[in-house]
């Protein structure tokens, strides 16, 4: 995959999934502007790339208002001429149950998450417009915003509402050209050491020092970050000129597309519907079947 010529900025990325995204595109030739609000972080991550023979320069801000969007697309054209690519990577977590989550957690996160990405997105939205030569938007949410997750109310809203975000700006951008998709990684990093479903898999992994079990990385699609980074050079590049508005899934050996919500089942009543006639046909109809809730937990395969 040959990105020569195209420059990125990356949100949130001086570790973890970030910098292997980072990594990746500066692998491919792309000109990367790497973000985090660790500065040591950043000058760690644009060495470890220029080191390797890729172009980098870093930008330290605190993703979620107007002026830290400005400022990483302002960077890429001050630095680079342009910006072709955007990855909205940068995120935190506060997790607590419901009755324990504060203001300040849940606003946390939702500024980071999704308030972060549409500032950046908009940003990066208005540079590649002008360009006319139009650009890749790429969007990171979580299996969290696909399925919900306990304890992570403020992560999990801010997740879906990513990729509602996707499927809007894939309609509003397709004229332009400018390409935008949702991709729902699953790695381990230590976000998902959070998850309690993962945790225990990944502490055990890290303990003993072998990979991740082969079933884990087949059935659970649970991985290394650079599992993850192969699909948002390919969104990055030419060759998914036509994919877009998209939530694609990707960790270990499996690549997914997630479906976008449908009515899975419908019954009419003339005249409408009462409570009770809700009540009384409720489960023979739509409620035969319901959806499934929750990242369900890994289950190893029987010896």
């Amino acid at each position: 995959m040959d990105l020569h010529g195209k420059v990125a900025v990356v949100t949130g990325s001086g570790r973890g999934l970030g910098l292997a995204y980072a990594r990746a595109l500066a692998a491919a030739g792309a000109r990367v502007v790497v973000n985090d609000v660790d500065a040591e972080a950043v000058d760690a991550a644009v060495a470890s790339i220029t080191s390797a023979g890729g172009e980098a320069v870093g930008a330290v801000a605190a993703v979620g208002d107007s002026a830290a969007a400005e400022l990483l697309t302002d960077t890429a054209v001050r630095e680079f001429g342009r910006l072709d690519v955007l990855v909205t990577n940068a995120g935190i977590l506060r997790d607590r149950v419901l009755w324990k989550m504060t203001d300040d957690d849940f606003d946390a996160v939702v500024e980071v998450h999704l308030r972060g990405t549409f500032t950046c997105a908009r940003a990066a939205a208005v540079r590649m417009r002008e360009q006319g030569e139009g650009g890749r938007i790429v969007l990171i949410s979580s299996p969290a915003g696909q399925r919900g997750n306990f304890g992570q109310t403020n992560y999990a809203a801010a997740k879906a509402g990513i990729v509602a975000m996707a499927r809007t700006w894939a309609m509003e951008l397709a004229r332009a050209g400018i390409t935008v998709n949702a991709v729902v990684p699953v790695a381990a990093t230590e976000m998902t050491r959070t998850i309690p479903a993962f945790a225990p898999v990944i502490e055990e992994a890290e303990r003993t020092g072998a990979p991740l079990p082969g079933w884990l990385r087949r059935d659970e699609g649970l991985g290394t970050v650079e599992d993850v980074a192969g699909l948002i050079t390919f969104l990055a590049s030419d060759s998914s000129k036509d994919v877009t508005g998209q939530a694609i899934g990707i960790g270990g050996d499996r690549l997914a597309l997630w479906s976008h919500p449908s009515e899975k089942a419908v019954v009419f009543r003339e005249g409408g519907w009462s409570a009770d006639a809700i009540a009384e046909r409720w489960h023979e109809t739509v409620g035969a079947e319901p959806e499934t809730y929750g990242i369900p937990a890994p289950k190893a395969p029987e010896a």
